[in-house]
């Protein structure tokens, strides 16, 4: 794939990083700490849309003219709030718990920052759980560590095998990353 652009991905996440190789799109990786916290006063996507800005803020005066500095965040949204990344194994389970029999949003955002002008967009997909018992749930954060996954799961593990009813929207946005849209939106601004 031919870029025109220095793709700079500011993501630890091994999936988005996986998805930009399969894509044939060169990149090279650097990762700077923020707290990822958001006014509590925002929902949904603009949960996401607001921490895929933030990611980029630390970039800001070290962007070259030729830089494309990419930067996501993904939640699950059920019942009115979002769900990040559990910090320990009682957490995951008690997210694991609440979706359960339910239906919930995955909402995945990226932000394209250069030196003159940042994009923001973002996707959502439905995901429709089946009942879980508590020895699914039990068994998938013990073997799955899923620490690193917001909502506590991993659609392309065991738990997405024999959980997931159905979705509506793209897949992948549920992986964490809404690639589709992001290879769209570079190509749509001439960068590949």
């Amino acid at each position: 794939m031919s870029v025109k652009s220095n793709i700079i991905l500011a993501s630890g996440s091994p999936r988005r990083q996986k998805f930009l190789t399969e894509l044939g799109i060169p990149f090279e990786i650097k990762l700077k700490a923020i707290d990822e916290k958001y006014p509590l006063d925002l929902t949904g996507s603009d949960i996401t849309d607001y921490l895929a800005r933030l990611k980029a803020q630390p970039f800001a005066n070290s962007l070259s003219s030729n830089d494309v500095l990419v930067t996501a965040d993904t939640i699950v949204w059920h019942n009115h709030q979002a769900l990040g990344k559990p910090t320990n194994k009682t957490e995951a389970i008690q997210m694991l718990q609440s979706l359960s029999g339910q239906t919930h949003e995955v909402i995945s955002s990226f932000c394209l920052t250069t030196v003159g002008h940042q994009i923001v967009k973002n996707q959502t997909t439905k995901v429709y759980f089946k009942t879980l018992t508590n020895n699914e749930i039990e068994y998938y954060v013990e073997h799955y560590k899923p620490y690193d996954k917001a909502g506590s799961y991993g659609i392309q593990e065991w738990i997405g095998y024999i959980a997931i009813e159905k979705i509506e929207g793209c897949f992948y946005n549920v992986m964490g990353f809404p690639i589709k849209l992001f290879y769209e939106e570079l190509i749509r601004r001439n960068l590949l």
